[in-house]
């Protein structure tokens, strides 16, 4: 029998996309019982995006570019906006 599955649907206006995950891996994820699964997969999508933003500035060979570098303050101030706490806080990865 196959697990249990749960299909988001991101949607910004224009554009639908579906994503589709076992239900217990959200329930693994979830950090109190009042979170939603779309919660959860949008606390793991707001981190999965400013890692990656952060790489992109930090991590890259060479200088990045300018806009680069607002993506990666923009996406900070919204996932502190988010969370309460900075990437750094959070994860421990601090520059």
């Amino acid at each position: 029998m196959a697990p249990d599955t749960v299909t988001l649907t991101i949607d910004d206006g224009e554009e639908t996309d579906e994503l589709t995950v076992p239900s217990e891996l959200v329930d693994i994820l979830r950090e109190s019982p009042e979170e939603t699964d779309p919660q959860v997969v949008g606390d793991i999508a707001m981190f999965g995006m400013t890692q990656r933003i952060h790489s992109a500035v930090h991590h890259a060979q060479g200088e990045p570019d300018e806009q680069i570098v607002a993506l990666e303050e923009q996406t900070s101030e919204l996932f502190e906006e988010r969370f309460g706490q900075s990437f750094a806080e959070l994860t421990g990865h601090d520059h």
